[in-house]
């Protein structure tokens, strides 16, 4: 048997993950174009990163700002947008704002008014995207409002700011995978639907599904994909981290 080396593991796996997107969206009545893969890099090296990036990859996202941080700068010659995809405390923001195309869980309205801040101090820079968080699955150990909070501040959501509120985002629980996941994914579109027709906000953005669970996500309307693991499949546990 022939060794593969890591570029053509993590290779391998981008062209199955690229159909699985493909086939997902196709049965939604959609193009594989309409859907964006984050790719979740936060257990992996730069170097992996680079090879992603080689292949074509231009979205990655990080958990956590100092690691965000770390890879952006480690990276700065590569042309990739970076996503902030974890919980992001208010005394964090100045780490991540500059930085970033999105910012996927603002899970309060206490965070999306101290980002705003940050968009008025500092109007040259073009501001980062957000996605509101909502907990579609109510358990307490997630961030976000759940459903029914989320849609009692349809209000204070709907307040202009100079900070661009462009989505939704979600997580279905962890025992969830698969088919199992996909009401939790048509619940945050519902929500999605409701908001707009409420305050007459355009919230284009879905950001929703992982490794174990994007195809039911694609399927109920997400359009970014945030997908970690997948990409290292295979790998030896000193390759992946």
């Amino acid at each position: 048997m022939i060794e593969q080396t890591t570029e053509e593991i993590i290779a391998k796996n981008r062209r199955s993950i690229l159909e699985r997107v493909r086939l997902a969206a196709e049965k939604s009545g959609r193009s594989a174009d309409s859907v964006r893969i984050v790719a979740v890099v936060k257990f992996a090296p730069a170097e992996h990163v680079r090879i992603l990036a080689k292949l074509g990859s231009t979205d990655f996202g990080e958990n956590r700002p100092q690691n965000l941080q770390a890879k952006i700068e480690s990276l700065a010659d590569l042309n990739v947008s970076w996503h902030m995809i974890g919980h992001l405390q208010t005394n964090k923001i100045k780490m991540v704002y500059p930085y970033v195309k999105m910012i996927h869980a603002v899970d309060s309205i206490k965070l999306l008014e101290a980002i705003n801040v940050f968009a008025e101090r500092f109007p040259a820079i073009d501001p980062p995207r957000v996605c509101l968080q909502v907990n579609t699955s109510a358990e307490p150990n997630k961030h976000g409002p759940s459903p029914e909070e989320f849609l009692a501040s349809a209000d204070a959501i709907a307040t202009p700011r100079k900070i661009p509120i462009v989505g939704l985002m979600t997580m279905a629980p962890l025992v969830a995978e698969g088919e199992a996941a996909r009401p939790y994914f048509a619940k945050l579109r519902e929500i999605r639907d409701t908001i707009e027709t409420r305050t007459g906000l355009s919230l284009p953005e879905l950001s929703m599904g992982m490794s174990g669970d994007f195809e039911a996500a694609i399927e109920e309307g997400a359009t970014l994909v945030r997908i970690g693991s997948a990409f290292f499949e295979g790998l030896e546990p000193d390759q992946e981290a």
